[in-house]
């Protein structure tokens, strides 16, 4: 099984985006911070969770507002944990194109998925936490 999408055009000679992934010695991107891996790292673990809750009913991934072309961009569980992954590992984000007629019905925000985790973590804990004022055993 492969992390991300298989490229259709691996060891295609006539590849047309050949000299994207190698901009050359002078465009050598800085490596990530700490902060910024760090961010990476809780962006995938994060998006681990936001799959296991919303994927079982209906939502294939989610969509982000490209600050470059200012356009919705979406994206599912498997192709935003490879471009994550691509991040972390090369220091660069993927070069990207929106998606041919996505169902925005079936794609949602971070903070839609960050509020859904919530408040399913909320709705979890909800009565397992000791409340103020409420006699615990030891007293």
């Amino acid at each position: 099984m492969h992390d991300e999408p298989i490229d259709p055009f691996n060891g295609d000679p006539a590849d047309p985006t050949a000299g994207l992934d190698d901009p050359g010695d002078d465009a050598t991107p800085d490596p990530l911070t700490d902060v910024e891996r760090q961010d990476v790292l809780e962006d995938l673990a994060d998006l681990e969770i936001y799959q296991a809750l919303l994927a079982p009913i209906g939502v294939r991934g989610l969509v982000i507002e490209c600050e470059d072309c200012r356009e919705p961009h979406y994206f599912d569980w498997d192709l935003l944990r490879g471009n994550l992954r691509h991040l972390l590992n090369s220091g660069r984000p993927r070069v990207h194109e929106p998606a041919y007629d996505p169902d925005p019905d079936h794609y949602v925000t971070w903070d839609y998925a960050r509020g859904y985790a919530d408040g399913v973590h909320d709705t979890l804990t909800e009565g397992t936490e000791d409340e103020p004022g409420t006699p615990t055993a030891a007293e």
